[in-house]
């Protein structure tokens, strides 16, 4: 018989020639992405289907976060050195970091209140609420607490670098700092605070948005800056807000599992705005 020809044999599902197969000496892509210890992470504590469906999802979102912290860093770092147009690629990616967590509750939404009480009482105290990733995004984004490192104490490395993050000047302080580069007139007590402290809303601080805004060919950088802080913090919000409607669609009004009140504190939780010019300035222009 004749033999197959190339293309006879990708028809009949043979590999393509080129196509590497042996790895004996070379690197795999579940050797690079280390897959085998990332899907042999997921320990249920029960029984029960559903439970695998709640560690994914808090183990991706928790991955997710990681890489916002990595472009936030970056992004922030760029701001404070005056290059601002580096930092839009990263500011970019990180609101479509965010739309990925703001989707991942409506895939959690499909565990019903019934299938939850199967297995929620194996979680113990462990809660959302002790993320310490997504609490440094927060302290990235200039809500800060030092109240919240209580829940940290039990690791002394991590609450260190709790306390460090607590310390450091937020993306919108790096911002407000480079208005004042551009010499848009800014108050000394916006730009020498206690960065520990959570931001509060400052009169020169609007006044020079408001330039910004007025004048965008002049201030383009500044004002797409502006415009890309207020994607990131309306998509935290969005984030929040679905985040508190998961929790009362699977548990009410139940308190959380780490003796928060639940839903209530996340409803709270939904006033704490970001960057407060950048939104109060829109009634104003």
């Amino acid at each position: 018989m004749n033999s197959i020809n190339e293309p006879d044999k990708a028809r009949n599902g043979s590999l393509e020639k080129n196509i590497q197969t042996n790895f004996e000496k070379s690197m795999s892509y579940g050797d690079y992405l280390q897959l085998d210890q990332i899907l042999s992470s997921q320990h249920r504590l029960s029984d029960h289907h559903d439970e695998m469906l709640f560690i994914v999802i808090h183990q991706a979102s928790e991955l997710w976060m990681k890489l916002i912290l990595h472009e936030m860093t970056a992004a922030t770092a760029c701001i404070k050195q005056n290059q601002l147009e580096e930092s839009f690629k990263m500011l970019s990616r990180v609101s479509r970091i965010q739309q990925q967590l703001i989707q991942s509750w409506s895939v959690l939404s499909t565990l019903t209140p019934a299938e939850y009480m199967e297995f929620r009482d194996k979680l113990g105290q462990s809660s959302g609420f002790q993320s310490y990733q997504n609490r440094l995004i927060e302290f990235a984004l200039g809500n800060k607490n030092i109240h919240t490192l209580a829940v940290y104490q039990h690791e002394p490395e991590l609450y260190k670098k709790m306390t460090l993050a607590l310390k450091e000047p937020s993306i919108y302080d790096a911002a407000i700092n480079a208005l004042a580069v551009r010499g848009l007139p800014i108050d000394e007590k916006a730009l020498n605070r206690d960065w520990s402290q959570k931001y509060e809303p400052n009169e020169s601080v609007e006044e020079a948005w408001l330039t910004v805004y007025r004048n965008v060919d002049q201030y383009w950088d500044l004002y797409e800056l502006g415009e890309k802080l207020v994607d990131i913090g309306s998509q935290q919000q969005a984030w929040r807000f679905n985040h508190m409607s998961t929790v009362e669609r699977i548990i009410g009004h139940k308190q959380g599992t780490g003796g928060s009140s639940g839903v209530t504190y996340l409803k709270r939780a939904l006033d704490q705005h970001f960057f407060p010019e950048l939104w109060t300035l829109r009634t104003k222009l």
